[in-house]
């Protein structure tokens, strides 16, 4: 058996799907459907069994899955120490961020990196998920909260202030809010209910009834300014919207830290530390 295999037998039994598998390895479903097909052969026995929603393990796949995650871990392990003594300011550096931070700091950032290393590819992942940099999922990680991976070099980056914000459209439907006990809010979804603006809107507004529940910062800002809820956004972001109006009257307001992580093995990398530099950059000065 090789690692091919493995890693096919490790996709599925992550995703819980052939779909959801191929995008993970960047393949189509058939091809999937025919390495575990080949891997199911080559073994002798199911691993994984197929239900209406998916794939689970069979008591053997989940003997087999110990084994394969720690083989996994080795492997990349092997390939951050070769990757580690990469010298070349050239080739693919993977960075994850959430949307707004993507968007509106990161692809400046990077446009500044192509002048004077062009051949750096930023392969750039706008996700509030929080991928592995331990598995490789990113090289680069920009995040709201601490990492907690001792394997990962971090550090602080910038400090974040959020802001409550309404449209003039939101104001002409339903009044100033300062005025009226009765508000729409756009609030995050559950799993991130726990996040320090989500609370701190439900606090201020605590008579709300949520209009729009979403995760994207991006898509909040588009909804705040087709007037559907009051949102709480970061001030820079906030700033370049001219349809955005700022509830001043609330002066105790949410603030986060920004961090950066990246895997100890890699952070010596030239293409690596290049990234770090203009992403940590483009947080010095930034408004808060």
């Amino acid at each position: 058996m090789d690692w091919d295999d493995l890693q096919t037998f490790l996709v599925i039994a992550r995703e819980g799907s052939l779909s959801a598998a191929a995008k993970a390895l960047n393949t189509t479903q058939p091809t999937m459907g025919r390495r575990l097909t080949k891997l199911e052969q080559k073994v002798g026995a199911r691993l994984l069994e197929r239900h209406p929603r998916g794939f689970a393990l069979t008591s053997l796949g989940e003997q087999v899955l110990g084994n394969a995650e720690r083989i996994e871990a080795e492997v990349i392990a092997t390939e951050r120490v070769i990757k580690g003594r990469d010298i070349a300011l050239e080739g693919i550096v993977k960075v994850t961020a959430v949307d707004v931070v993507a968007s509106r700091i990161i692809i400046p950032a990077i446009a500044k990196l192509q002048c004077t290393h062009p051949n750096i590819v930023v392969e750039l992942i706008p996700d509030a998920r929080l991928l592995s940099l331990s598995r490789r999922e990113a090289d680069i990680a920009v995040r709201f909260t601490r990492f907690e991976n001792m394997d990962l070099v971090t550090k602080k980056i910038g400090t974040m202030t959020a802001g409550f914000y309404v449209s003039q459209n939101y104001i002409e439907k339903h009044g100033h809010p300062e005025n009226t006990d009765s508000h729409k809010i756009i609030q995050v979804l559950e799993d991130q209910s726990h996040l320090e603006e989500a609370r701190a809107l439900s606090q201020n507004f605590s008579n709300a009834k949520i209009a729009l529940r979403t995760n994207s910062r991006e898509a909040m800002i588009m909804g705040c300014k087709q007037g559907i809820g009051i949102a709480c956004i970061p001030k820079f972001r906030a700033s370049i919207e001219p349809e955005l109006i700022e509830l001043n009257e609330i002066k105790e307001l949410p603030r986060r830290d920004v961090w950066l992580g990246v895997h100890s093995d890699l952070r010596h990398m030239p293409r690596i530390r290049a990234v770090i530099d203009v992403i940590s950059d483009a947080f010095v000065g930034l408004k808060e």
